[in-house]
């Protein structure tokens, strides 16, 4: 969806720009944060594949770019996975290299406040890159449906990663939340109208209102969707949207 911003014409600049974010959130952080933000920037730098949108570099070819080992470099995607910096496309299993694609909406998110501190012409390049932004969908021209709001289970909780529910119902609360901080006007008119159903043996069942409601969300909104779930759920699961009528 956003990725492709990243290829091409003015793709450089917009690169350069991603990285700034990156830098600058680090040295904004803790001393922990700092080192996590360099390590990555430098790997995304030499080694992510923009065309593909993922980085595919095994932890020993890792742990000889940042020098550690790989007990440390594991340690640190981990810490970008909790933080949603970045998301996992592919386990690294039985000799298999993982695969990791960067969440952008996440990262505008997280640097945002840092903006001003690179100077204005920046803040005005991520204003109008900004993925959070561009993915409002037009407004369909169709009749107007009055959707009343379907009750939820609980309301959506603080965030606290230590504590977690990681129950599937746990994780789709916290892929509510992460909807309702990105996207809080589409969260408002249609995320928040989703009810979970399930989310056993990888697949993934919400309900939605009505038939309209469900062929939206899955023609407009459906890889946003896609991107959140799979940063709570990991790889590999099948989403089902059911609906009344």
């Amino acid at each position: 969806m956003q990725t492709k911003r990243y290829t091409g014409l003015n793709a450089g600049s917009l690169k350069y720009d991603l990285l700034t974010a990156l830098t600058v959130t680090g040295l904004h952080g803790s001393p922990g944060l700092q080192a996590t933000m360099i390590r990555l920037t430098a790997l995304i730098t030499a080694r992510y594949n923009w065309t593909q949108d993922e980085l595919t570099v095994g932890q020993r070819d890792i742990a000889r770019m940042w020098n550690l080992n790989e007990r440390t470099v594991k340690r640190e995607i981990k810490r970008c996975l909790d933080a949603k910096i970045l998301i996992c496309k592919r386990q690294g299993v039985r000799g298999r290299v993982g695969a990791y694609r960067l969440n952008l909406p996440e990262i505008y998110r997280l640097s945002q406040p840092h903006w001003d501190a690179v100077g204005p012409d920046f803040v005005e390049r991520m204003q109008e890159s900004d993925p959070r932004q561009q993915a409002q969908p037009e407004t369909p021209k169709v009749v107007q449906v009055n959707f009343a709001p379907v009750p939820v289970d609980e309301p959506l909780p603080e965030e606290n990663t230590e504590t977690a529910d990681q129950s599937p119902r746990g994780r789709w609360r916290q892929v509510a939340r992460r909807l309702k901080e990105l996207q809080p006007q589409l969260w408002t008119s249609w995320f928040s109208k989703l009810q979970f159903l399930s989310g056993e043996g990888r697949v993934i069942c919400l309900k939605a209102q009505n038939r309209f409601s469900s062929q939206y969300i899955l023609t407009h909104l459906d890889q946003m969707l896609h991107e959140a779930i799979e940063a709570e759920f990991g790889p590999g699961f099948r989403l089902q949207i059911l609906h009344e009528g």
